[in-house]
């Protein structure tokens, strides 16, 4: 019979009731002892939690200039921290802004919303910016229309935000970037972007973080110190014989007018002296990523991030930009490449040692990615026997047209190309009684038929699900978002790549040379170094976090918590 805990009992003689009281109170701490699961957690929480992500950096890259390295950069991390060298970001359009959502939401894109840096919007058509949002303008810096001023197209939380809210806004959240996406999307909702201006060379804000600039973003560009690397020149920073495995320049980069693409590259202007010209070649050379350094140095200071009066973790993000600009144009093949992220490990080793000086590496739990990899320059690939090629999009666009009209008897179908997805005019189908199905399929046999293409997905196998069993589908099924995807979605072949371009390289496919990324993490307190060779997903990265700073996951979170990497 149940019976009412308030119900009134009989009075306890004294004795008894202390006996009954001291034995439970002994019988708790002995099961405690015994029970892993009953026992208080008594490590401390991270000051700082310190996200480091570099843009375009491919896992082999790591692996194949290590021992290059020095000691103090992603040698410390490596031998100190816990290294997935099998992580991916797990989604099928692997580029900057996809890549830079996933690491503090972990969710895919079928969630999130990001699903490239630029796509189509398919009620109006009109083309969409990642970050873009005209509400909001920059602090003291022209603004376009298709500028990124905000996370308003990012649909879920990120690890900052579920922490701003566990600590009633005490937590700060600093993101720094070399690109507007790089930092808006990882500092989520609720934190506050700095990026940098390719016109001006400041560091930025938008109207949507603040009204006004604090004192100490406004102390750090007084001296303007965008202009000292004015007349510098970027050199090789090894010893010849260490690019000996490199691709030759001619391969990679064949050379240009003015010769300007190869070492030593010279940072200078048209003008005579620092102008939008000199601030935008920055943007490829190891100079942006030590000017994103030191105004995060900056941020620690005027923001005293891991120092918080609150006693609670705070969050600074920094994304460095500059080796994708290097691989998009030379490719991680090349010495440019190699030379660049060597230079990157010095810069990071000099970081590393300020915030260990600052906070107390003891007192930061610091993680490690990229937002996607690269493949190699298809000349390159050419040269090694691989089929590799560049395909034109628009050309695809005109020929598909031309064969859904004679098919159908009905002019332009297809209707706009956002690699990789084509967008259909279903109104027009309706009009004229044409299943979607027929068209859809129609149009995906002729593709498989064209040079490049490996395979194509249709809006009806995505909405359904009826996609082939195989891990790209698994990949490029997450990549797409039922409200705003396109309706006919391409893989290319293998070290293809889709551009109108005729030099460089790029990335966005489900292969592994773009999925495979680092993932590391250290801190003494809480990780296990080690070498870690099972799978893991960038997308595992905000669910650790947030295990480990003990609180809510991020709304869209699917990744796992990497249990076996923790203390």
């Amino acid at each position: 019979m149940y019976r009412s805990t308030s119900a009134s009992t009989p009075a306890q003689p004294k004795k008894r009731l202390i006996f009954s009281t001291l034995f439970a109170c002994f019988t708790a701490i002995a099961f405690s002892a015994g029970n892993p699961a009953f026992a208080v957690d008594k490590t401390p929480q991270p000051k700082l939690v310190l996200v480091l992500v570099v843009d375009g950096l491919p896992q082999e890259q790591v692996q194949r200039y290590r021992e290059q390295f020095g000691q103090g950069g992603f040698r410390r991390l490596l031998d100190q921290g816990a290294w997935f060298d099998n992580a991916h970001q797990a989604h099928g359009v692997t580029v900057t802004a996809v890549g830079h959502a996933a690491i503090l939401t972990g969710a895919y894109p079928y969630q999130h919303g990001i699903i490239n840096n630029n796509w189509i919007d398919p009620a109006t058509l009109a083309p969409v910016y990642c970050t873009q949002d005209t509400r909001y303008t920059y602090l003291g810096e022209e603004t376009k229309s298709s500028d990124g001023t905000s996370p308003a197209n990012l649909r879920v939380s990120t690890l900052g935000d579920e922490l701003r809210y566990a600590s009633g806004n005490q937590s700060k959240v600093v993101s720094v970037s070399g690109k507007d996406r790089g930092a808006i999307l990882l500092a989520g909702k609720t934190g506050t972007a700095y990026m940098y201006n390719t016109k001006s060379g400041n560091f930025a804000s938008s109207t949507y973080y603040m009204a006004a600039y604090p004192e100490w973003h406004q102390r750090y560009h007084t001296g303007k110190p965008q202009d000292r690397f004015y007349g510098k020149e970027w050199r090789q920073l090894l010893p010849e014989i260490a690019y000996a495995g490199d691709a030759r320049d001619d391969v990679v980069a064949p050379l240009n007018a003015e010769g300007s693409n190869r070492f030593p590259f010279m940072f200078a202007s048209k003008s005579g002296r620092p102008d939008a010209e000199y601030y935008g070649k920055l943007f490829t050379s190891p100079f942006l990523d030590e000017m994103t350094f030191d105004f995060a140095r900056a941020a620690v200071e005027g923001e005293k991030l891991g120092n918080n009066p609150a006693r609670v973790t705070d969050v600074l993000t920094v994304s460095l930009s500059s080796h994708d600009a290097v691989n998009h144009n030379y490719g991680p093949e090349s010495r440019m490449s190699h030379d660049h992220l060597q230079r990157l490990d010095r810069l990071l080793a000099g970081f590393l040692n300020y915030i260990d000086k600052r906070i107390g590496l003891d007192n930061t739990l610091v993680v490690m990615t990229a937002d996607h990899g690269f493949p190699n320059v298809p000349e390159f690939a050419q040269a090694n026997n691989f089929d590799a090629q560049r395909l034109n999009g628009n050309k695809l666009m005109g020929l598909l047209n031309q064969h859904l009209s004679e098919k159908f008897g009905i002019e332009k179908i297809a209707v706009k190309w956002s690699p990789p997805s084509i967008l259909l005019d279903y109104q027009l189908l309706e009009q004229k009684n044409l299943k979607r199905e027929d068209v859809e399929n129609t149009a995906a046999r002729f593709m498989l038929s064209y040079p490049g293409v490996a395979d194509i997905f249709t809006r009806t196998q995505l909405e359904t699900g009826a996609v082939p069993a195989s891990h790209i589908s698994k990949l490029m099924q997450r990549s797409w978002h039922r409200q705003i995807s396109g309706d006919l979605v391409i893989v290319a072949k293998p070290y293809w790549y889709f551009s109108s371009g005729d030099h460089g390289t790029s990335h966005g496919s489900p292969y592994r040379y773009d999925t495979n990324v680092p993932l590391m993490m250290m801190g003494k307190p809480w990780i296990k170094a080690g070498n870690y060779g099972g799978y893991a997903e960038v997308m595992d990265i905000a669910p650790t976090l947030a295990h480990l700073l003990r609180v809510r996951p991020p709304a869209g979170s699917e990744g796992r918590v990497l249990i076996e990497t923790l203390r």
